[in-house]
């Protein structure tokens, strides 16, 4: 089984990850990770900085295949992270999406203004955000605009609205 875990900035994908590798010891590919990776080695041009829809169209592809690969050898994985396009199905076959499951994280307006101190405190439980300009004007917008592209490409997104509650169960 393969999951794919995306939303905008601080929904908590990197949480939700270790939570799941933690109960049910699946490994993790952080798209981050594999981000800055190919930027400090110099296999790209690409910066952090970079528009998300650049690094999309470069990172994908490569983590696609990964994806391909995990499925074939009958090998569970979560992938997380805000590279993964909202066309991201009609990459793979009926035999393959049978292997994957896709969660899109999206904290309500109401969440955000609610618990934006939290937002910011857990920002940095998993890893460390050296340059966080995180905002609530930031996550108010980047929220409403996965809630569009979701509506608009018909696909099923969790929604955190009153606790942030997550459970997933395989």
């Amino acid at each position: 089984m393969v999951i794919l875990i995306t939303g905008a900035s601080h929904t908590g994908k990197t949480l939700l990850a270790q939570k799941l590798l933690e109960k049910y010891k699946y490994p993790y590919l952080s798209i981050d990770h594999l981000k800055m990776g190919l930027i400090r080695s110099s296999n790209t041009k690409l910066t952090p900085l970079s528009e998300d829809s650049e690094l999309t169209d470069y990172l994908w592809p490569i983590v696609r295949e990964m994806i391909k690969t995990a499925i074939e050898n009958n090998q569970n994985l979560i992938v997380e992270g805000c590279y993964i396009p909202f066309d991201w199905s009609k990459d793979f076959s009926e035999e393959y999406l049978l292997n994957i499951k896709y969660y899109l994280l999206v904290m309500s307006e109401n969440y955000i203004k609610n618990h934006f101190d939290d937002i910011k405190k857990y920002a940095s439980v998993i890893e460390n955000r050296l340059d966080d300009d995180c905002s609530v004007d930031s996550v108010l917008e980047d929220n409403k605009k996965m809630l569009k592209l979701a509506q608009k490409h018909d696909i099923d997104y969790l929604l955190i609205n009153d606790k942030y509650e997550i459970n997933i169960d395989l």
